[in-house]
């Protein structure tokens, strides 16, 4: 069992920037992919970014269009953590941000994720 907490969402003004955290349990996280999903009111939760293991010692990172360039997704496996820098913020970025993990190779689509965290608010004010 995998369990995932979240933390760094809040309020801060376009063109801002915000770190995300996802603090994770479980004795393998390093051959997990893990993914940034997002949900805005009245809208599907979307894929953000998502870092998956190559089957070594090297990591693969993926982001959807609208956030390549300004987000970058990380993580330390010495402390099963996986991050969410969010640089440039827009309007558009709001949402609550959700962090997923999955042992599956398929990182696009919330149904391959297992595990989920609770979410954290991201607020960007024009």
């Amino acid at each position: 069992q995998v369990q995932l907490v979240e933390s760094g969402g809040g309020l801060v003004q376009a063109g801002g920037s915000l770190r995300l955290s996802c603090a994770a349990s479980g004795r393998t996280f390093s051959r997990y992919t893990m993914g940034w999903f997002r949900q805005a009111p009245g809208k599907e939760r979307e894929f953000v970014a998502a870092t998956k293991w190559s089957g070594d010692s090297t990591y693969y990172n993926y982001y959807t269009n609208s956030v390549k360039g300004r987000f970058t997704i990380s993580r330390d496996n010495a402390k099963n953590t996986v991050f969410l820098h969010m640089n440039s913020l827009k309007p558009e970025d709001t949402a609550v941000y959700y962090c997923a993990g999955t042992i599956s190779s398929y990182y696009i689509s919330p149904q391959e994720y297992n595990y989920w965290g609770q979410g954290t608010q991201v607020t960007v004010s024009s």
